[in-house]
């Protein structure tokens, strides 16, 4: 009697003509995608301009596609760099074989110089990003059920995959680790907006709650899988990565929530129209509220003063120097009229 079970694909690559089109490398493009336009929409809404995620995203995407490479070579250098390996293999990104603690660790130090460059901060453009990253970690790891790796102990389950006979690998049916995986993500995604949205959440709690979230999943998930991995005391690395980074992200949230609570009034401060530049001029007015004890519609009034200051700087010194000169002894108001004569 036949079990029901996940098909894998029979091949990770299609050739349209002499181009290849790879499944695992159409995963991340369109994690991408989805983390950017996302990111976008949360951080419009939080008065940023449009654009700005994708500006940061094109130094944060590069540096954590090597970041995420190196991480796996270096964990896994027995693949390449072991007897009868070729080295050359560790170049070939598109089968497969990315870190996500080195993708998001050397991905912040690129969108740290792309957050840089435009004067806004990190934590604030982290918070943005955060489910985005979520729902592409949840698209990407479909790219491991293309290359058939990944995957977990031998099941029965009606939803396990089914694995073909290949290098490293023997037929059967296995857990999906892949699916449990990207459904964790999606979970994570919404729970950071909802989390987000009830309690105000700001200065990168959003990104660090994803970050323990996340950890909580792939610690449990790593466990299920049977793909070679090392080991310290009998657990793999990366169930180690986990603790270790979950503990950091949970610090790092309670730590930011005494020390800056709340979230950021600006978060781009040369936001202006439409719903970021508005957003961006009532920041403005709160900190100068609550700089100077002012109240808030009368704070908010000198900052649109201050904007549109330049625009009538020049007439209004005109209309003071015709004043101060009709003041004068001996002028008369009516002179003027006189030329006319």
């Amino acid at each position: 009697m036949d079990i029901a079970y996940i098909p894998s694909p029979s091949t990770g690559v299609i050739h349209l003509g002499p181009i290849p089109l790879r499944g695992y490398a159409f995963c991340i493009i369109i994690g991408v995608f989805v983390a950017v336009w996302l990111g976008n929409k949360r951080w419009i809404a939080r008065g940023g301009k449009p654009g700005t995620v994708a500006d940061i995203a094109v130094w944060a995407v590069p540096f954590g596609l090597v970041g995420g490479r190196l991480y796996h070579v270096i964990t896994d250098y027995q693949l390449y760099f072991g007897e009868g390996r070729n080295w050359v293999d560790a170049f070939k990104i598109w089968e497969g074989g990315l870190g996500i603690w080195g993708a998001i660790a050397l991905g912040a130090v690129g969108a740290w110089i792309g957050c840089r460059l435009r004067g806004i901060p990190l934590p604030a453009w982290a918070d943005a990003l955060a489910p985005g990253l979520a729902l592409a970690q949840a698209c990407g790891r479909w790219g491991n059920w293309f290359n058939q790796e990944l995957y977990g102990r031998a099941t029965d389950l009606p939803w396990a995959v089914e694995i073909s006979a290949g290098p490293n690998r023997d037929a059967g049916t296995y857990h999906p680790t892949f699916l449990y995986e990207s459904l964790w993500c999606i979970g994570v995604a919404f729970l950071v907006i909802w989390a987000d949205r009830r309690f105000k959440l700001g200065h990168g709690r959003a990104f660090a709650l994803y970050v323990a979230a996340y950890c909580v999943g792939r610690g449990w998930i790593e466990y299920m899988r049977v793909d070679e991995a090392h080991h310290i005391l009998g657990v793999r690395l990366n169930v180690w990565t986990s603790i270790v980074v979950f503990v950091l992200a949970v610090v790092y949230f309670v730590l930011s929530a005494k020390l800056r609570p709340g979230r950021e009034e600006v978060v781009e401060p040369d936001a202006s129209g439409g719903e970021g530049g508005k957003d961006a001029k009532d920041g403005k007015a709160a900190v100068e509220a609550k700089d100077n004890g002012k109240d808030k519609a009368e704070a908010k009034a000198e900052v649109e003063a201050a904007d549109a200051g330049p625009k009538d700087s020049a007439p209004a010194l005109a209309r003071g120097a015709v004043k101060a000169d009709l003041r004068k002894p001996g002028v008369d108001a009516e002179a003027p009229e006189a030329d006319k004569s």
